[in-house]
Order: C-alpha cells, then sequence, then structure tokens
C-alpha cells in the first residue's frame, strides 16, 4: 500500500506517536509533524498485515445483516443484563445502547455500561457475551487472569462465542 492511495488520510500533530485507525473503511493516521514521509512509509508497511486485516474486518462489519427489529434488539439487551445481574450480583449504575464505533461495550468508572448497537447484528449469545465482560469489569477494571476466570465461570464457553466477532 502506497501512502498515495486514497484510503488513506494522514493528519500531522503535536503528537510524540503514530497511531493508525480504521474508520468507515478508511485508514486514518495520526503522526507527529516531524515525521518524513519515508519514515511513514516505513511504518505503514511494517504495519501493512496489520491494516488489511483491519480493512477486511470493516469490510465484513458491513455487509453483516441485522438480525433483529429495534425493539427486539432492546428486548435481548434488557432480559440478558436483567438474568445476568441475578446471576453475577454485579449491578451497573445506567446500562445504555449507543453507536460506538471503538468497541463492543465500555464499562466506566462510574459503573455505567455501554452496549454498541451493532451487535443488533450478531446472535443472541454474542449480546449475552458482551454484556457479561461488562458486567465483570465492575468487578475487575482490566483483563487480569482473575477477569477472564470470572468471564469463563459464567459463560465456560465464552471462547467459542467470541470467535463470532472473527466471522
Amino acid at each position: 500500500m502506497k501512502l498515495d492511495d486514497n484510503i488513506y488520510e494522514i493528519k500531522y500533530l503535536k503528537i510524540k506517536n503514530v497511531y493508525i485507525q480504521i474508520k468507515d473503511g478508511k485508514v486514518i493516521i495520526k503522526v507527529p509533524k516531524r515525521i518524513t514521509k519515508k519514515e511513514l512509509q516505513e511504518i505503514l508497511e511494517s504495519k501493512e498485515k496489520w491494516i488489511e486485516n483491519a480493512l477486511q474486518k470493516c469490510k465484513q462489519m458491513e455487509q453483516r445483516k441485522v438480525q433483529y427489529t429495534d425493539e427486539e434488539f432492546k428486548e435481548i439487551v434488557d432480559k440478558n443484563v436483567h438474568e445476568l445481574i441475578e446471576l453475577t450480583g454485579l449491578v451497573p449504575n445506567k446500562v445504555r445502547i449507543r453507536n460506538i464505533k471503538y468497541a463492543w461495550g465500555t464499562c466506566s468508572i462510574n459503573r455505567n455500561i455501554t452496549i454498541n448497537y451493532n451487535l443488533i447484528k450478531y446472535s443472541e449469545n454474542v449480546i449475552r457475551y458482551v454484556i457479561l465482560h461488562e458486567l465483570i469489569h465492575l468487578m475487575y477494571m482490566n483483563h487480569s487472569k482473575e477477569f477472564w476466570n470470572l468471564v469463563g465461570k459464567y459463560m465456560p464457553n465464552y471462547k467459542e462465542v467470541k470467535k463470532e466477532f472473527k466471522l
């Protein structure tokens, strides 16, 4: 991939490191103002495989079909939130559904959970996994061994469920 490809958007900023992200099928590269075009080309070449995989994943996500109506999706989220709160005893302050670009779910330090609206394209098992994952963050705000052990306690097949994200 060459820098002059129109899939790249380069932003020169007052930063120390290079950041690469994929957004709407486009590669956005944030670079320090001091970096040369040659250095940037070398970085992109070293990250070429990652960029190609990320673009492919983005394309696959766009092609996935919506599996539920908005109301059905909200009901699935609500049902699983209540069941998992009952099961784990972990209670968030608030649970919201939003269209987030960077994650399937989030858990804030204020104990608020956000579930990505794009999960509407996935099975109920995947939705349940994301809700459980975020609830466990109420106890462990990291991905430590203890975190994954607790996820596994409540969903022993979570590794299999996670594979659906790769389809």
